[in-house]
């Protein structure tokens, strides 16, 4: 863990291409895991890399 790369909500939500409150709604709904430090969120790149390679689906 210590070679992990966090990233905060609004980092996350710029790499996705969605709104921070779309990151949110993922936190809060434990589809993307996150450590809360104070009253923030941080996410692992690994985290996001490995949620949107989970999401991707093929159309046709």
């Amino acid at each position: 863990m210590s070679e992990a790369k966090f990233l905060t909500v609004a980092e996350v939500a710029a790499m996705m291409r969605v709104s921070k409150m779309t990151v949110y709604r993922l936190v809060h709904n434990e589809e993307l895991p996150a450590v809360r430090v104070g009253r923030s969120f941080r996410v692992t790149e690994d985290d996001v890399n490995e949620y949107l390679r989970k999401s991707f689906y093929s159309a046709g």
